[in-house]
């Protein structure tokens, strides 16, 4: 009889064991596909990096007045020109740009917290707790995010002021406020992630060797819904930014002697015409850095969930 032969892969050669890569290590090799995510990224480092050693090689003071040079064009005496005041705009850029992107992160941070905690317990317990917790999610959409924030800025920016002092005391009600007006969104994502892993067969397992339900909650149950909260935070970070920017614009933002981007653009509004670069410099990093920022949020979203694209 006849019998069949057995492929041959050469004496004493062992098949080589695959490596098994982690969830991270493939969601960075998707990730990393994606040209306009990457480039997102590059773009975001170079403006960080440049924000936060540009003042420390460019030493002009991003306050000092100057009066007779007011309104010079970029490329002369000042890189990037002066406002109407003779301040070196370059000098105020850079150091605004401190500002807009610590506002955006740390506006992040409060978002993302606040929004984890309710979407984590209204999906790990359900019942009245999750009816409750979504229906006040319902109510916080509902509220117009500039209006109740220039409201409030209106109103108790002098009482902070003299707590925290002028700059830290405003940067903490805006980045307060923007945070606890936008963290809805990731609530729900969290929400719909705990619901759904709250039943795999691990968490039942934990249960039933006796582990707490806070524990089951942050150790288990968390890192496997780290992908959306990753997600939403990089799209918080341009949201906050714009908020920002927007307040600032409308004057009712840092002081006036405190440099942000959409309070360089709100400065030279009225000058246009003569300076439009006054205006045009600072709106256009706030372009470039939510356009980069919404570049990754989307590379990581198709790098954490495939199967959505």
């Amino acid at each position: 009889m006849a019998t069949l032969a057995k492929p041959i892969t050469g004496a004493g050669v062992k098949a080589a064991p695959q490596k098994i890569r982690s969830n991270a290590e493939l969601a960075w090799r998707r990730f990393r596909r994606n040209r306009l995510a990457i480039f997102g990224l590059c773009l975001l480092g170079i403006m960080v990096i440049v924000v936060l050693i540009g003042p420390f090689i460019y030493t002009a003071s991003p306050i000092k007045t100057d009066p007779i040079n007011g309104y010079q064009k970029p490329f002369g005496k000042f890189p990037l020109g002066t406002d109407d005041v003779g301040r070196d705009i370059l000098a105020r850029i850079l150091y605004g740009g401190r500002i807009s992107l610590a506002v955006g992160i740390a506006a992040m941070v409060v978002a993302i917290s606040l929004g984890t905690l309710v979407g984590a317990f209204a999906g790990f317990y359900g019942g009245w707790l999750d009816f409750a917790l979504m229906r006040i999610t319902d109510m916080f959409q509902s509220l117009p995010v500039v209006p109740i924030l220039l409201l409030i800025t209106y109103l108790f920016r002098d009482e902070v002021r003299k707590v925290f002092g002028a700059d830290v005391g405003i940067f903490l009600m805006v980045v307060g406020v923007i945070g606890a007006l936008n963290w809805m969104t990731n609530a729900r994502l969290v929400r719909s992630a705990f619901l759904a892993l709250r039943e795999r067969d691990f968490v039942e397992a934990s249960r039933a060797l006796g582990v707490n339900k806070y524990p089951i909650m942050f150790k288990h149950i968390l890192p496997n819904a780290i992908g959306p909260i990753v997600v939403a935070a990089t799209l918080n970070v341009g949201q906050a930014i714009i908020t920002e920017s927007t307040i600032s614009f409308l004057g009712l933002g840092f002081p006036p002697d405190t440099p942000t981007w959409g309070k360089l653009a709100a400065d030279g509004r009225d000058f246009v015409d003569i300076a439009p670069h006054v205006v045009l410099l600072p709106a256009f990093l706030i372009f470039l850095t939510v356009l980069a920022v919404n570049f990754v949020g989307d590379g990581l979203r198709d790098a954490v969930d495939p199967r959505g694209k």
